[in-house]
């Protein structure tokens, strides 16, 4: 199901346990996916060809009409569309001021699900202070050399 096609006062909506989750996700590691879904209403929303903003606002109006009780949001590390859908869950419960949700994010490395935090989210919009991070843990730009192939384009390595 796609939460953009879906009526923000749908009766499963109304205090569900929901599952936003990249079309990647679904589609590349259907064990995580069936995993994360269990128990949960789950919607898949792809960035690239779906509209953030519209997601943002679907959202916002989805939490403000029918009281989920959790959102779970997963995504494929590295892309910088699935990006977007972290940004998203956390600008909507911005706008509909709603604080009593449980919510949590996740992304898919290498078929691995990962924890992160709503914070990890928020910095990623701030590039300075990623910038930061980096000057301070040089070390990062190593990591960032394991999964990268665009980094390791830029450094000259392929």
């Amino acid at each position: 199901m796609k939460i953009t096609e879906t009526w923000v006062k749908a009766p499963i909506l109304k205090g569900a346990r929901v599952l936003l989750v990249a079309e990647c996700v679904k589609n590349l590691y259907p064990k995580v996916f069936e995993e994360l879904a269990e128990g949960r209403v789950a919607f898949t929303c792809c960035p690239e060809t779906e509209n953030p903003t519209l997601l943002m606002g679907k959202l916002a109006s989805a939490i403000t009409c029918s009281k989920p009780v959790e959102i779970v949001v997963a995504s494929i590390e590295g892309s910088p569309h699935c990006l977007l859908l972290h940004m998203a869950l956390n600008e909507a419960l911005f706008v509909a001021k709603v604080r009593d949700i449980a919510v949590k994010h996740y992304v898919v490395l290498e078929g691995r699900l990962i924890e992160v935090s709503e914070e990890a989210a928020r910095v990623a919009r701030y590039l300075h202070l990623v910038q930061e991070a980096i000057e301070r843990c040089p070390d990062l730009l190593e990591k960032l050399g394991h999964y990268s192939l665009e980094h390791k384009w830029a450094r000259g390595e392929r």
